[in-house]
C-alpha cells in the first residue's frame, strides 16, 4: 500500500472538502467525491426534513451522517437509509434548527459537506441587545407539480452543479430543450433572491436622531450623521429569520505548513452564505493579488485564500473575518535549502554543432560547479558556463567526440547528471549537392555521370537508385565509392533510362538523400493510329491521327506526309506540315483509292511511320435519314416544321434538305422547297397534311425520312382542361388500372382533348415519370412494372396540339398491391390437434389469404419456437416442419398473421409421445361380496403423458372371451362388479395413450369356490326383520385435473336401501337433465363422463345421495389444465 500522507483535494462540487490519505492512487483508483451534494432544508417545527446526497469513488464509499450540535445517533430522531434506485443516501431529521455534516469515506480519502437545517418554530423575537429590527415574510411553500412541468429535482440539483455540467445533468433526466430549462432556472434565481430580499414596511428604529436606516430596492442604507467616539464599535441587522451582518463558522481555518516556493491553502465553511469575508495578516487586510488568491464557491459558503511562492516572510497567523466572527491559524515556511526546480537531460548532439545543457535551482544566491566524468570544468577547458539568476547553463560551441561524456552539476550537496552523445550523420556539402540536383540532358547513347563527395562518422552505407530501383554494378552501371565521395556512371544510355536518380548515405547516427534527375533526348516513336477520316469527297479527303506517345523529350515540330495510290508501288512526298495532326489531301482523283504514311519529327529527327487504311476519294456517298418530323405549331395558312440531322453524313457535310408534303387522301409526294426550311406556306385550311425530309450532300439527296403523323391546317389549338371523375379501378403487386371522362370543352378557353399522359412519382422522389411516350386515345390505362409495396402519386394529363391541359392526381398516394384483405384461415379439415410418434416428422400447413402480405408469427406456448424448428412462409400460406421430433416438442403452437387491416390467430396443440409402456403388477382384493377391486402399479410413461390413461379388460371361465370393463381411468385402482361364485376371472390392465395400447399387465386368477352342501330345509324362526339403512358412500369423490380439451371421467360407490336417488351438482347446479354429460347408476357405481373437457367444466363437482332414511353428499374441485394459455391465446 502507498505510503499514508494527507493532503486536500478540490472537488467538482463547490462546498465539499477532500482530503486525500496517500500520495499517489494506485491505477483505477479514486478518492470519495459529491456528485450531488445535500441541499439546506426549511421545515415547519414537527414535520421531517430530507437530505439526499450522491456520491462516487473507487472503491465505493462509506456515507455518515453528523451534527455540529450534539449526537446523532437517536434511531426515532434520525433515520438514514440507501436507495438503490436512484442511488442516493437519505438523512431524514426530526430535530430542531441544527448544522449537519455528511462524511463520505474509503481507504484513500475522505470527503466532507455541510448542510444547515433550518426549524420555524413561530413568531421570532429580536434579543435586547438588538438596535433595529425588520420584518421578512416567510417563504412560501412551492406550488404542486402539474402535468407537463419539470421536475424540481432537476431544477435543485441545477442549482448546486458546476456549469460545465448542465448538459450531463440534463440528458439523465431526459430532458433536451436546454435552452428552456436554462431560462426555468434563471427565473427560479430570481424568484429565490427577490423571496430572501423581500421585507414588510414596519422598521422600527431604536436609534436617535443622528441614525438612519434607508431602504432602497431590496438594499438596506445604513448611515450616522455627525459620529462621535460613542458611536465605535459593530453593528449588526436581523431581518427575522436571517441573520444579515453575522455568521458562523462551520469549518474553521487550520494551521499550515508548507515548503519554500510552495503554495499555502487555508479554506473555511460559513454556515450561512455571504458574497465576500475579510482575510488579514496580524493587523493588515489581504486583497486579491498576484501574491494572494482570494475565491469564493458557488454557494457562497466556501471561502479559500491561497498563498503563492510561500517565502519564510510569509510566516505568521492570518485570520477569516466574516461579521462579528472570525477564525485563526498560522502558517510556517520551512527551508529545506537549495533544491533542482529543474535538473539536468540527456542530450545528443552532432559534430560541429552547438551542446547545452540547463538547470534551474530554487535559489538565486546559490553558486554551483560543472563536472565532465567527475573532472572539474572552467572556461578554460573550452566551455562557456553561464548563470542567470537560478539557470545555470553549460555550452561547448563546437562538438567534438571527445566531448561525449558525463556531465554533473552540485550547488550546496545537491547533484544533477546527464550524459551528451555525441553523433556524427551523414553530411552533404551545400555547393556539390546544388550542382548534384542540376539535371542531366544527353541524348540517346552518350554517357551520364554523377559524382557526390560526403562526410560522417564511418563505417557509410551508399545506395544508388533509379526511378526508386536500386542500382547493382553491371555492364552499363559503374559504381565507385571511396571513403569520402562516391561516383555514378550510366553508359550508351537510350531513352527509357530517363528518370530520377537518388543517392542514399546512411550510417549509425543518420540518414541523408539526395536527388537528380536524367534526361534522354531520342526521336519520337511513329504517330498512333488509328486513322479516322473526317471527309471523304469527289476531290479532296481529310483524316486526322494522334500524337506519338513519347515525343523523344522535344516537341513535336512538324509531320512527314506520302502517299500511294492503291495498285502501285511508288510512294510520292506530300511534304512537311506544322505538328497539328490533320491533313487535308485536295490532290486526287475521283474513284481512286489511296494509303497514306505519316512521320512524325522533332529536333532529334525523324520517327517512324504510321500507315492508313486504304481511303477513298469520289465515292458517291449519300447521307442517311434524318428522324421524322415533328409539327412545332399549325395555322391555318402555314405550318412549321423541324426534324434532327441524320446520323450517317455520308462521309461530306450537310449542304441542306428536301421536305416533302403529302395531302391526306392522295399518293403524291410535291417538293415543298429546297435548302431546307422548316415552314410551309402552301397549304390548304382543314386540309390534312403528311410531311417527309431527306438530307443532301456533296454526292446527292439521301432517301427520306418516315412520314411524320397527320396536322391539319388549321389556328392552333387551346390546351385541353383537366380529366373528370379519375379513379384506381384495381391494383396489384406490380400494376395500377386507371379510368377517367374526358375533359369538359370551353370554347375559346379549353378545347377538346386528342389524348392523355399518364404519370407517376414515387413518393420518396421529385420527379414525374411519364409512362406512356406517345399519347393515348383510350379515357383508361393500366401502368405496369411498379415496385411491390411501393407508394406512388398518379395523375393524368389531356393534350392536344394546342399542348398539355393540367394534370388531375389524386388526394392521396397509392400503394402498389392489391386491395386489403384482413387475414382469413382457410380449410376446412385445419385440424386443432396433431399427435406423432416421437422421432418422425411434424409437418403443418396453414392456409390463408391476407393482402397486403402479411407478417408471419410462430410461437410455441407463448415463445418463440426452437431454432431446429423450420418455417417457411409464402403469400397464401406457412408451413412448420420439425424434422426429428422429440417430447419437448409437443405444446401449442400458435401462428399469428397480422397486416395492415388486422391479425389472426390459430392455435394447433402438437403431442409428441410413444408407445405406453404397460403398467407394474396388477393386485386383487375382494372387500365386498360380489366385487373385486384391482390395484396396480402406475406405468413409467405416467408422469411424461398427462394424456396418459388405463383400460381395463376381463374374462372368466365360462366365457371365453375379453371384455373392456372400464376405459379412460386416469387411476390405479378399478372396482369389478357382478363377480359370480364358481368362476375364474382374469385381469388385464393395459396403458393407454394417443399413439395406442400398451402391453397388458397379466393378474393372479380370481375365483371364488361355490360350496355344495346337502339340501336342508330349516325353518328358521319367523322374526320380524329390518334391511333398511340410510345412504352412504363407499368410495367418495376424489379430487380431479384433466387437460383441456379431453374426456375427464368421474365415479364413486354408494349403498343404501331402499336404493338412494343420486344428484350430480355443479356449483350447486343440478346436472341430471344436462345432456352435455353422461351419467351413469350401475349397482351403486354412480359416474359422470365429460366428453371434452373446457374452461367452463372448472368448479365443484358434488354427489347428492338420498333416501326416506337420510341424505349424504361428496364434493371434489376439477381443475382444467391449459385453462390459462387458452385465455392468452
Amino acid at each position: 500500500m502507498p505510503l499514508s500522507c494527507s493532503k486536500a483535494k478540490r472537488s467538482r462540487v463547490p462546498g465539499v472538502m477532500i482530503t486525500q490519505f496517500v500520495e499517489i492512487l494506485p491505477a483505477g483508483k479514486s478518492t470519495p467525491d459529491f456528485t450531488r451534494k445535500p441541499m439546506a432544508s426549511t421545515v415547519q417545527e414537527g414535520k421531517k426534513a430530507f437530505f439526499k446526497a450522491m456520491v462516487s469513488g473507487e472503491p465505493a464509499p462509506t456515507v455518515t451522517w453528523g451534527r455540529s450540535k450534539g449526537e446523532g445517533d437517536d434511531p426515532e430522531k434520525y433515520k438514514t437509509r440507501y436507495d438503490e434506485r436512484t442511488r442516493e443516501h437519505i438523512l431524514e431529521v426530526r430535530e430542531k434548527t441544527d448544522t449537519y455534516k455528511c462524511f463520505a469515506t474509503n481507504e484513500y480519502g475522505n470527503a466532507v459537506c455541510t448542510v444547515n437545517l433550518t426549524v420555524i418554530e413561530g413568531d421570532f423575537y429580536l434579543s435586547p441587545f438588538s438596535i433595529f429590527r425588520t420584518i421578512v415574510t416567510k417563504k412560501k411553500p412551492p406550488p404542486l407539480q402539474k402535468e407537463g412541468e419539470i421536475d424540481p429535482k432537476l431544477l435543485e440539483l441545477l442549482l448546486s452543479a458546476p456549469k460545465k455540467d448542465y448538459e450531463k445533468v440534463c440528458r439523465e433526466f431526459g430532458v433536451t430543450d436546454f435552452r428552456w430549462i436554462l431560462k426555468q432556472l434563471k427565473q427560479m434565481k430570481k424568484e429565490r433572491e427577490d423571496e430572501q430580499a423581500q421585507v414588510l414596511t414596519k422598521i422600527y428604529l431604536h436609534f436617535e436622531i443622528q441614525h438612519f436606516l434607508e431602504k432602497k430596492g431590496i438594499n438596506y442604507l445604513f448611515s450616522i450623521k455627525d459620529p462621535q467616539p460613542d458611536d465605535a464599535g459593530l453593528y449588526q441587522v436581523d431581518v427575522e429569520e436571517t441573520n444579515v451582518l453575522t455568521t458562523d463558522f462551520q469549518a474553521k481555518i487550520e494551521d499550515v505548513k508548507v515548503t519554500k516556493n510552495d503554495d499555502a491553502i487555508f479554506q473555511c465553511v460559513l454556515s450561512t452564505p455571504l458574497n465576500r469575508i475579510t482575510w488579514a495578516k496580524v493587523d493588515s487586510s489581504l486583497e486579491h493579488s498576484d501574491k494572494y488568491e482570494i475565491t469564493v464557491s458557488e454557494d457562497k459558503l466556501t471561502h479559500t485564500l491561497r498563498i503563492k511562492d510561500c517565502q519564510i516572510a510569509d510566516n505568521g497567523d492570518y485570520y477569516a473575518i466574516a461579521g462579528i466572527m472570525s477564525s485563526g491559524a498560522s502558517l510556517k515556511v520551512e527551508d529545506r535549502g537549495v533544491q533542482f526546480v529543474r535538473g539536468l537531460s540527456d542530450l545528443n548532439a552532432n559534430v560541429g554543432c552547438q551542446a547545452e545543457l540547463s538547470c534551474k535551482l530554487s535559489s538565486d544566491t546559490s553558486e554551483g560547479q560543472w563536472y565532465k566524468n567527475g573532472k572539474l570544468l572552467t572556461d578554460k577547458d573550452g566551455v562557456k558556463i553561464i548563470k542567470e539568476g537560478a539557470c545555470h547553463t553549460l555550452i561547448i560551441e563546437c562538438c567534438k567526440n571527445e566531448d561525449g561524456a558525463v556531465y554533473r552539476f552540485e550547488s550546496e550537496g545537491r547533484k544533477s547528471e546527464a550524459t551528451i552523445n555525441v553523433q556524427d550523420p551523414p553530411k552533404l556539402d551545400p555547393d556539390a549537392l546544388g550542382n548534384f540536383t542540376n539535371p542531366i540532358v544527353i541524348k540517346a547513347g552518350e554517357n551520364a555521370e554523377w559524382k557526390l563527395p560526403f562526410s560522417g562518422g564511418a563505417p557509410m552505407n551508399i545506395q544508388w537508385y533509379k526511378n526508386d530501383y536500386e542500382l547493382l554494378p553491371a555492364i552499363n552501371v559503374k559504381i565507385e565509392t571511396s571513403d569520402t565521395e562516391s561516383q555514378l556512371r550510366l553508359t550508351k544510355c537510350q531513352r527509357k533510362d530517363s528518370g530520377e536518380v537518388k543517392i542514399k548515405i546512411k550510417n549509425e547516427f543518420g540518414t541523408t538523400e539526395a536527388t537528380s534527375k536524367l534526361i534522354v533526348l531520342d526521336k519520337p516513336t511513329p504517330p498512333q493510329g488509328p486513322v479516322d477520316i473526317v471527309e471523304s469527297a469527289v476531290t479532296s479527303v481529310e483524316f486526322k491521327w494522334k500524337p506519338p506517345k513519347d515525343s523523344g523529350g522535344c516537341p513535336i515540330t512538324n509531320y512527314i506526309i506520302e502517299r500511294q495510290q492503291v495498285g502501285r508501288n511508288k510512294w510520292s512526298n506530300l511534304g512537311e506540315i506544322p505538328g497539328t495532326p490533320h491533313y487535308r489531301d485536295t490532290d486526287v482523283d475521283p474513284g481512286r483509292r489511296y494509303s497514306y504514311r505519316i512521320r512524325a519529327k522533332n529536333a532529334e529527327g525523324i520517327s517512324d511511320y504510321l500507315q492508313s487504311e486504304d481511303i477513298s476519294a469520289g465515292v458517291l456517298r449519300y447521307p442517311g435519314q434524318p428522324t421524322t418530323p415533328k409539327v412545332v405549331s399549325a395555322f391555318k395558312d402555314c405550318i412549321n416544321l423541324s426534324w434532327c440531322a441524320p446520323c450517317d453524313t455520308g462521309g461530306t457535310k450537310i449542304v441542306g434538305y428536301n421536305l416533302e408534303k403529302n395531302k391526306t387522301g392522295t399518293n403524291y409526294w410535291s417538293l415543298v422547297n429546297q435548302k431546307g426550311p422548316i415552314t410551309v406556306k402552301d397549304v390548304f385550311e382543314g386540309a390534312a397534311y403528311r410531311f417527309r425530309v431527306s438530307a443532301i450532300n456533296l454526292s446527292g439527296a439521301g432517301d427520306p425520312s418516315f412520314p411524320c403523323d397527320t396536322v391539319t391546317a388549321r389556328d392552333p389549338m387551346k390546351a385541353p382542361g383537366k380529366v373528370t371523375d379519375l379513379k384506381l379501378t384495381s391494383s396489384s403487386y406490380t400494376t395500377f388500372s386507371l379510368g377517367w371522362n374526358k375533359p369538359k370543352e370551353v370554347k375559346g378557353v379549353e378545347d377538346e382533348a386528342q389524348g392523355y399522359y399518364v404519370e407517376i412519382r414515387p413518393i420518396d422522389s421529385l420527379e414525374w415519370i411519364r409512362c406512356n411516350a406517345i399519347p393515348i386515345s383510350l379515357t383508361s390505362y393500366t401502368v405496369l412494372g411498379l415496385k411491390a409495396m411501393a407508394t406512388y402519386w398518379v395523375r393524368v394529363i389531356a393534350t392536344n396540339y394546342g399542348g398539355d391541359g393540367e394534370p388531375q392526381g389524386f388526394d392521396n398516394y397509392f400503394t402498389a398491391m392489391p386491395p386489403p384483405v384482413r387475414p382469413k384461415f382457410k380449410g376446412r379439415n385445419m385440424k386443432t390437434l396433431v399427435v406423432v410418434r416421437s422421432g418422425n416428422t411434424v409437418r403443418l400447413n396453414i392456409n390463408f389469404e391476407a393482402s397486403p402480405m402479411p407478417d408471419i408469427f410462430w410461437v410455441k406456448d407463448g415463445i418463440p419456437v426452437a431454432k431446429h424448428v423450420t418455417i417457411t412462409n409464402s403469400d397464401k400460406g406457412s408451413q412448420l416442419l420439425i424434422p426429428i421430433s422429440e417430447r419437448s416438442d409437443s405444446g401449442i403452437y400458435t401462428i399469428t398473421v397480422k397486416n395492415i387491416v388486422g391479425q389472426e390467430s390459430f392455435n394447433v396443440e402438437i403431442r409428441v409421445t410413444d408407445d405406453p409402456k404397460p403398467p407394474g403388477p396388477t393386485e386383487l382384493e375382494q372387500n365386498v361380496p360380489g366385487t373385486v377391486t384391482l390395484c396396480w402399479a402406475p406405468s413409467p410413461d405416467e408422469k411424461r403423458d398427462d394424456r396418459l390413461h388405463y383400460m381395463v379388460s376381463k374374462r372368466d371361465s365360462f366365457k371365453l372371451k375379453w371384455r373392456t370393463v372400464a376405459d379412460n381411468l386416469f387411476n390405479n385402482k378399478f372396482t369389478v362388479v357382478n363377480i359370480m361364485p364358481g368362476r375364474e376371472y382374469y385381469f388385464r390392465v393395459f396403458a393407454k395413450n394417443d399413439i395406442g395400447l400398451s402391453p397388458p399387465s397379466e393378474s393372479p386368477v380370481f375365483a371364488i369356490k361355490k360350496e355344495k352342501e346337502r339340501f336342508k330345509v330349516n325353518m328358521p324362526e319367523i322374526k320380524s326383520s329390518d334391511l333398511e339403512s340410510p345412504p352412504s358412500f363407499i368410495i367418495p369423490l376424489k379430487r380431479r385435473s384433466a387437460p383441456e380439451g379431453y374426456e375427464c371421467y368421474m365415479s364413486c360407490a354408494v349403498r343404501g336401501d331402499p336404493a338412494p336417488h343420486v344428484t350430480w351438482c355443479r356449483n350447486n347446479i343440478s346436472l341430471n337433465t344436462n345432456t352435455n354429460y353422461l351419467i351413469t347408476n350401475v349397482c351403486g357405481v354412480c359416474s359422470l363422463l365429460i366428453l371434452r373437457v373446457g374452461p367452463r367444466d372448472c368448479g365443484e363437482y358434488k354427489v347428492v345421495i338420498e333416501n326416506k332414511l337420510g341424505a349424504a353428499e361428496s364434493s371434489m374441485t376439477l381443475n382444467v389444465r391449459g385453462k390459462k394459455k387458452a385465455k392468452s391465446s
